[in-house]
């Protein structure tokens, strides 16, 4: 078989691990220059949040449109075609982002980074999880994303070198994203994708996922498992600020806290890949990182951030760290479906539970209304709830998938 020939550090898995290090670079990089490039915008006080709200939501929004359509692209093209396009896009969309001059701006190239953002991971895990030998799938997604994770810490760390120059933050990201294109060129496509699309069976046909009543909750299930992941990432990581000021922290640093909480999932990540692969199971490694964050939530809002700056980064870490599930979930997404689906799969599936995040926030919105809770940290660990147990239920009813043979397809 050819997936035989292929190692964890093959080349198909170092391109796919560098080429996440640097989708999480620019995924992430508005989180951290957000209150340096804002101060820079002429954006002061509540607009902030406001503002930093409206253009991560559309950002998120750019990746589910941008999953969606990658995913097909990467089943009637071939995975290689989404790794080519998705990574000129991102990259021009984040180069153009150092030279904006209004909000607005700001909030259109977002989108358009998030439509080419949308493709790399899911199409680097598909390619990976045809290339490899079953029982080395989740060690190789697991180095995918612990070389990837790290993207966030070099974004952090450019922008404190650079003394916060944001436009040069977004430039440096933009450059390795075209660096990484002639490292694709030696990238092999999927023997498995090219025995199928020779056949008669329908590629990339997303109107499958709703017309059988079985495909259609196997495809929300995997969606909703990974929801809880960016509502850490994108509620309390990302206003990890604000939650620091409602708990009455002072000299709190949110850039600091969400490469913290990155460096953490991509170790995560790691365990996730090695445990999954040990006990021989994908739900039950859920299970235990399911557990790990949700103690690490209710040590969040119980003891209000741990009453110092120094002990919410290590609250900011433990919910970094049982998020490693991301990588996982995806991984089991490609797994539970056939080779002619499989990209759309899992391209669409992460960036709609990326995309998920303005869902989030509107209802943290409503929740903090002053008709509801009218609390900032009760509307959150309401939320916080909802995603949680929407997750573990769709965990239960999700099938194992270790070691399942990827050669198949969906009728």
């Amino acid at each position: 078989m050819q997936n035989k020939t292929y190692g964890i550090l093959s080349l198909p898995v170092i391109v796919g691990a560098l080429g996440f290090f640097v989708d999480v670079y620019d995924l992430l990089l508005f989180n951290i220059v957000r209150r340096s490039s804002f101060i820079d915008l002429g954006v002061t006080g509540d607009a902030m949040n406001t503002l930093g709200e409206r253009i991560i939501s559309w950002q998120m929004i750019g990746l589910t449109v941008g999953g969606i359509a990658w995913g097909i692209l990467g089943d009637k093209k071939g995975r290689k075609s989404v790794l080519f396009g998705s990574i000129l896009l991102y990259s021009l969309a984040t180069i153009a982002n150092g030279f904006v001059t209004t909000v607005e701006q700001y909030t259109w190239l977002r989108f358009i980074a998030g439509l080419g953002l949308a493709g790399e991971l899911g199409a680097s895990i598909t390619l990976t999880c045809e290339l490899l030998p079953k029982e080395k799938r989740g060690i190789g997604a697991a180095v995918i994303a612990t070389c990837g994770i790290f993207g966030t810490t070099a974004a952090y760390y450019v922008h404190i070198l650079s003394n916060e120059n944001w436009r040069l933050c977004y430039f440096i990201g933009g450059g390795m994203g075209l660096a990484l294109l002639f490292l694709r060129v030696a990238v092999l496509e999927s023997k498995m994708y090219d025995q199928v699309k020779d056949t008669h069976v329908p590629m990339g046909d997303f109107r499958m996922f709703l017309n059988n009543k079985e495909r259609f909750f196997r495809y929300l299930r995997s969606i909703l498992i990974g929801v809880p992941v960016w509502y850490v990432i994108g509620v309390l990581i990302t206003f990890s600020d604000e939650f620091a000021k409602q708990f009455g922290i002072s000299g709190f640093d949110q850039p600091k806290a969400l490469m913290l909480q990155y460096l953490a999932l991509a170790f995560g990540d790691m365990t996730a890949g090695f445990f999954s692969t040990w006990i021989k199971s994908r739900k039950k490694t859920l299970f235990v990182y399911y557990g790990i964050m949700f103690v690490f939530m209710v040590a969040f809002f119980v003891f209000r951030g741990g009453g110092s700056a120094n002990n919410m980064y290590l609250i900011c870490m433990g919910l970094g760290f049982g998020s490693g599930l991301s990588v996982l979930y995806i991984t089991m997404s490609a797994e539970q479906f056939g080779t002619n689906l499989r990209a759309t799969a899992a391209i669409s599936i992460p960036n709609l539970v990326r995309g998920s995040l303005p869902l989030i926030l509107l209802l943290f919105q409503a929740l903090r209304h002053d008709k509801v809770f009218a609390d900032y940290v009760t509307a959150a660990w309401v939320t916080g709830a909802v995603v949680m147990v929407t997750g573990f239920i769709s965990v239960i009813f999700t099938r194992e998938s270790y070691n399942t043979d990827l050669n198949f397809v969906e009728r």
